[in-house]
């Protein structure tokens, strides 16, 4: 749903209903086992029904306080240009105060539309404190990017975990039909054998079957409020006294420490509700809120008060397993239950994978994972993705936690950590959200943090202490991942550093080519670069050792900006290298962290009609500045003062590229006149920027040249040579000019800093993708320099 657009109410209803299927699944299944793990081993159900009712009420102020108040009220407020997530706190965060490590902002960067800042700058600012001190200490930096790393680790975590008891208490369902070694040995082969089509039909996108997940939840939820207003009904009608909290402190007093480890289990009724906050971006929030308060949450009420209601007039049982859903399913519909449960298993599974592919991809665009392959599953709908490698590596760690574990109880706490863990670091950000971002005192955001961390910190302790009983398997898998990601974005960034203090003036490189005579040859070529300025070490190392390049150069610059999306119209930057006639520029390619990277074809016309339009907007600055008596010529310095960033560009790219065309015509030169036919959109110049206007109601300008050779106006000459060369260079073909690199760590560094660079950074550089596969570079155009980092 596109920010600050209003929906009709049809709209609003239509979203509230797709978004059960996508947003709901893994919250709307979690009475399958809540109660199961809650009663597995720390308390029992005696014939007193104070341990039943307590976890009742538990559970209903648990759903209250953390779904219903926190992410449904506040959480779901702070978007990110209508988007959602850890990352779209982090992102919020660093555009409203310099946190970020990511060492290639720019002050263009600001310009974008989605550069949205939730408070003008002049404004009074409470935090200003705050973010002074936040920026001062590049160790609170880093501690902020680690706490994001470890709510992105523990999803990654859930995403392993959620499937495997989801799917795994949903066919449990088995044990009341069959004997007990009967069901011993079914519920493992069939868990594993419905794991196992879950992950292989991945690769097809969620959108071939999406349009069945909304009915299958609907009747989910439906059949699970039947269920639970006929056992109020029919077995303890006054069981809706237990929502009064004070059967929460009867319960403690009762179970002591017994009861505190029980909320491990107890903390699994909030399970998915991030997902309302990070699938966000789909939907809207009004959508979101409508679907959980109408449905979603009463219905959740009504099963668990329903299975209570049942468990408060039934306590002869044989093993504390069958404490749970299916007990209280009447004897005639527990098979439809039972297979209608395994669907909204498989489809709250659904959700929590697609929601690892997609961080997973936000941590990549911002140098915070390994390079991996996404496939976009869907031409209409954004962020559908598939990830090859993760999706098998998540298949196999789903079927050996589901193969060793076998019980819902080790599953639970394992499962119950990485969620509690992956919210508290939602309440930290938050409360950093409302000072720097909402302007908000700090005392408010002091009192959110206490109120819904203390909550939290409770259950975290409660879940933390069933290390042994499971709860190792997030933390081991958070460990591995964190060492991954910091030594990845570690290494990323130092390297730039070394990019940035080797990088060459366009001086030294003018004055190398006159002494070495350089070559051009025909062609485009496109040297990749991290560096928004400059030209980089690898380009002067192969200059140096070959002294030729293509007649058209460009510097190429690949950067993720801390927004979701960067609009079509404003995502290349484009500038001069070096004076005109050196025919050499700058291409500054900008995407957000939820924006799809476009082949290597689209990319190269855009990125050459973008050129061509750069050409003509130059010209017009040109013309403009020596109308004014300012000085246009080139300063080679300007680069080593840093301006060069002000002489950029704004070229529009995909929404123009029909509005964009140049066409040079020498074929009808009988009276010795060439035509070059070019249709831009009206340029504005703003503050020396020249930027196209990217509104809808921008004039169109139809610019016809027509030149000949006696022609006293020597600068359309000079546009029409530029262009025409471009032409030529197009057709001679385009070379992709790409750094090979490898790193290793400065002599005399620790054990630790030699291991992670030297060895750790380069396996995953050398079983990762490359920067030219990411890229779609076809092999055929590539030429790779050699270059060795000593960081």
């Amino acid at each position: 749903m596109e920010p600050g657009k209003r929906e009709s109410w049809r709209t609003t209803m239509l979203l509230a209903y797709q978004s059960l299927g996508v947003v709901y699944g893994d919250l709307s299944i979690s009475p399958l086992y809540v109660y199961k793990s809650t009663f597995a081993d720390d308390i029992t159900h005696s014939d007193t029904n104070e341990e039943i009712l307590g976890v009742l009420s538990f559970v209903f102020w648990t759903l209250t306080l953390i779904p219903l108040i926190k992410y449904v009220s506040i959480v779901l407020r702070a978007d990110d240009n209508g988007e959602g997530g850890t990352f779209a706190l982090y992102s919020l965060i660093c555009r409203h105060a310099n946190v970020s490590l990511l060492p290639n902002r720019q002050v263009a960067d600001e310009e974008l539309s989605t550069y949205r800042l939730e408070r003008p700058p002049q404004a009074a600012d409470n935090g200003s404190r705050l973010k002074e001190w936040l920026e001062r200490y590049r160790s609170l930096k880093t501690a902020l990017l680690v706490m994001v790393m470890i709510g992105t680790c523990m999803v990654i975590g859930d995403g392993v975990l959620t499937p495997a008891i989801s799917v795994f208490s949903a066919v449990s369902g088995l044990e009341l039909s069959l004997s007990k070694n009967q069901h011993e040995y079914a519920v493992i082969p069939i868990t594993c054998g419905i794991l196992l089509f879950l992950f292989a039909l991945q690769h097809y996108g969620t959108h071939r079957v999406g349009f069945i997940f909304a009915p299958i939840i609907l009747a989910w939820l439906v059949c699970m409020s039947a269920l639970g207003m006929y056992n109020i009904f029919r077995w303890n009608t006054q069981v809706y006294q237990a929502l009064n909290p004070i059967y929460m402190l009867k319960f403690l007093k009762k179970t002591k420490k017994s009861g505190w480890m029980s909320l491990g289990g107890i903390l699994l009724c909030m399970t998915g509700s991030e997902a309302m906050f990070a699938d966000l971006g789909h939907f809207s929030y009004s959508s979101i809120q409508l679907a959980f308060t109408s449905l979603v949450y009463p219905s959740l009420i009504l099963g668990y008060m329903g299975q209570a209601a049942y468990l408060t007039q039934h306590h002869d049982f044989d093993s504390s397993y069958q404490i749970g859903f299916y007990v209280s399913v009447p004897d005639i519909v527990r098979w439809p239950v039972l297979v209608l449960a395994i669907l909204a298993s498989v489809v709250g599974s659904q959700a929590i994978i697609s929601g690892t592919f997609s961080i997973i991809n936000q941590s990549q665009s911002l140098s915070c994972f390994p390079r991996v392959k996404v496939v976009h599953t869907s031409e209409k709908i954004h962020g559908q993705i598939y990830i090859p490698e993760i999706n098998w590596l998540l298949m196999i760690l789903c079927i050996a936690v589901t193969v060793g574990f076998r019980d819902t109880k080790h599953m639970g706490n394992a499962s119950g950590l990485a969620v509690i863990t992956v919210m508290l670091v939602t309440t930290c950000l938050m409360s950093l959200v409302m000072v720097l971002c909402w302007n908000r005192p700090p005392a408010l955001a002091l009192a959110f943090l206490v109120f819904f961390g203390s909550i939290e910190a409770l259950y975290f302790s409660a879940s933390l202490m069933k290390f042994l009983e499971g709860a190792w398997v997030p933390i081991l898998l958070a460990l591995i991942l964190i060492a991954v990601m910091f030594v990845w974005h570690h290494t990323t960034i130092k390297k730039y550093e070394y990019d940035l203090n080797n990088k060459v003036t366009m001086e030294w490189l003018l004055a190398l080519s006159d002494k070495l005579g350089m070559v051009r040859v025909p062609g485009i070529g496109l040297v990749y670069t991290d560096l928004t300025s400059g030209v980089p070490a690898n380009f002067s190392r192969f200059v140096t050792n070959l002294p030729a390049f293509h007649r058209v150069l460009v510097f190429v610059c690949v950067k993720s900006v801390q927004v979701p999306r960067v609009l079509p119209a404003e995502r290349y930057l484009v500038g001069r290298v070096g004076p005109p006639g050196h025919r050499s520029y700058r291409c500054i390619v900008r995407y957000g962290y939820r924006d799809v990277h476009q082949d290597v074809d689209s990319f190269e016309t855009e990125l050459v009609e973008s050129l061509a339009t750069f050409i003509r907007l130059d010209a017009l600055f040109r013309s403009s500045d020596a109308a004014a008596g300012n000085d246009v010529d080139y300063d080679p310095l300007r680069e080593r003062r840093g301006s060069s960033e002000n002489a950029l560009t704004v070229v529009g790219s995909n929404p123009l590229r029909r509005r964009i065309s140049y066409e040079y015509d020498d074929s009808h030169s009988h009276d010795g006149a060439s035509s070059l036919e070019i249709r831009v959109e009206s340029p504005t110049v703003i503050g020396g920027t020249i930027e196209l206007a990217a509104a809808p109601r921008a004039v169109k300008k139809r610019v016809r040249f027509l030149v000949e050779e006696e022609s006293p106006d020597v600068e359309d000459k000079k546009i029409l040579e530029e262009l025409h060369e471009l032409c030529e260079a197009r057709e001679s073909g385009t070379a992709f000019i790409m750094g090979h690199s490898h790193v290793k760590a400065k002599p005399g560094s620790s054990l630790i800093r030699r291991l992670a660079i030297g060895y750790g950074y380069n396996f995953l550089r050398r079983n990762c993708r490359g920067p030219d596969v990411v890229l779609r570079v076809p092999p055929a155009s590539l030429l790779e320099v050699g270059m060795v980092y000593v960081l």
